[in-house]
């Protein structure tokens, strides 16, 4: 898929623009009501020339939530953010050292709900290959890219069980290599298969 036929897609309408949870496989369990948390990630694509590949973070094992997970880069929506576009590429720059003037801003995914309570937006855009990461050893132990077109083959998405809080949950996962992405990274990758699909 080219970066021409993904910004196309991107900005094609979609209904509806909250959609996609930790739920979306559980609906028998649904969430209680409660306020959510704002936040936004990024969804960098990146414009190699054997093909797109979408970058992720794996957590350092020692933070306190999501330790040693697969992520996008991305966090909570601080007061002096303007925009979740905003929140998404101060982020990104801090965890990854990918400065903002490097990624071109396609669009948004729908809104995805976690069952840690925060509503997170989802910020699609493409990045220039010539960068060099310089991750936050802090928060981020490796930063490492997938390609594109193996998150976006259905024969890749699988669903998972276990259990949360002692209630049943399943999600999605993606496991690529050594990694296993899974959650709400699957899920918003879920969002942008259904957002690039041939089949809408």
């Amino acid at each position: 898929m080219k970066p021409d036929d993904i910004r196309s897609r991107i900005l094609r309408p979609t209904e509806p623009a909250w959609g996609h949870s930790d739920y979306d496989l559980t609906p028998d369990s649904p969430p209680g009501e409660t306020s959510l948390r704002p936040a936004a990630v990024l969804v960098p694509i990146v414009d190699r020339p054997d093909g797109p590949t979408v970058l992720l973070t794996r957590r350092t094992a020692h933070l306190r939530a999501h330790a040693g997970q697969i992520s996008f880069p991305g966090g909570r929506m601080e007061p002096h953010d303007e925009s979740p576009e905003d929140t998404a590429l101060r982020e990104t720059e801090e965890e990854v050292g990918i400065v903002r003037d490097r990624v071109e801003i396609l669009g948004r995914l729908d809104v995805y709900r976690t069952v840690t309570n925060f509503s997170v937006t989802p910020v699609v855009g493409i990045v220039a290959p010539d960068f060099d990461p310089t991750p936050d050893p802090h928060e981020v132990a490796e930063v490492f890219e997938t390609p594109l077109a193996f998150l976006l083959d259905s024969a890749n998405h699988h669903r998972h069980t276990g259990w949360f809080n002692g209630n049943p949950r399943r999600w999605w996962a993606m496991p690529y290599g050594d990694y296993y992405i899974w959650g709400a990274t699957a899920g918003m990758l879920m969002n942008l298969y259904e957002r690039l699909s041939d089949e809408r």
